[in-house]
């Protein structure tokens, strides 16, 4: 099956808007392909206490498990400035518990975009496996 990235940017950018962003003012929105094709968003959530901030890749990740999902394809990420931004080295490790060696998308509103393998971004990640 291949990937849609047209819907997933799509989701990606609509969950963008919903970022709690108001210290950074750097809104992130993530969309992540499930093994089965469906799709689970997340965006960032910023605390005033910096440490219980969460980004938008681990709040998809997240909730997709919640949601009863283990295995992901891929995962498009949006961020808000001129270039894309790629996930932290948390989301990172997160993503690579649950997706293997994904496609991961990065891009702008604005059209830039970069896309890496999970490996490429973390080629030594932690796993059990």
């Amino acid at each position: 099956m291949s990937v849609d990235w047209s819907a997933l940017k799509a989701a990606a950018l609509a969950v963008q808007q919903r970022a709690y962003a108001p210290y950074s003012d750097y809104r992130v929105g993530a969309a992540l392909l499930t093994e089965d094709g469906g799709i689970v968003t997340g965006c960032n959530v910023e605390n005033a206490t910096f440490g219980a901030t969460c980004c938008a890749e681990r709040t998809a990740v997240f909730s997709a498990v919640a949601a009863g999902h283990r295995s992901f394809r891929a995962i498009a990420v949006v961020t808000s400035g001129a270039e894309p931004g790629t996930p932290c080295g948390i989301c990172r490790q997160v993503l690579a518990e649950f997706g293997g060696d994904m496609d991961v998308l990065c891009f702008t509103p604005g059209g830039a975009e970069q896309t890496y393998r999970l490996s490429q971004l973390l080629p030594f990640a932690f796993t059990l496996k």
